[in-house]
């Protein structure tokens, strides 16, 4: 077993607690941004645009949930809301009645769109004021060797911009 000294230490707990906030700061930014200007939380939005690049713009809420990284119940609660709002609806399979999907309605389809822009010029504006290209392609180094956020493609649409 190796020993870390308290310096070694530190530096872990420092990165954990930057990364804490960090992401923090930064949900706090996006989402205060697209519910002033669309109405939506950032856990709205990012389910709009999971389910809008999902084959038919629907996926079964379990691997909605898996995808978002929330549990069954946490995705229920999330699409109740979207649901109420009339951006996502719920069908069945026509091969097995017992699996439900989440689906992406025009209403819901049209938001995204409008979103997309507030939310990227958000990130673009917080993040290429702060950090330079090469730290940005550093960042993103760093950040997909930890578990679970490598292993995706993203789920935005930065790309789309």
């Amino acid at each position: 077993m190796t020993t870390r000294t308290g310096a070694e230490r530190s530096s872990t707990l420092r990165a954990w607690t930057r990364l804490l906030r960090a992401h923090a700061a930064t949900t706090q930014l996006l989402s205060g941004r697209l519910e002033a200007a669309h109405g939506l939380s950032i856990n709205d939005y990012e389910t709009l645009s999971v389910l809008s690049r999902a084959p038919g713009q629907r996926m079964k809420r379990v691997d909605l949930a898996r995808r978002l990284l929330l549990t069954p119940s946490g995705v229920t609660r999330l699409l109740e809301g979207l649901q109420e709002a009339g951006l996502v609806g719920r069908t069945r399979s026509d091969a097995d009645l017992r699996v439900v999907y989440a689906q992406l309605t025009d209403s819901g389809a049209t938001r995204l769109e409008a979103a997309s822009c507030t939310y990227v010029g958000a990130i673009r504006t917080l993040l290429e004021t702060h950090l330079s290209e090469s730290e940005l392609a550093q960042l993103g180094d760093v950040l997909d060797k930890l578990p679970g956020v490598g292993d995706h493609r993203d789920t935005t649409v930065l790309e789309a911009a």
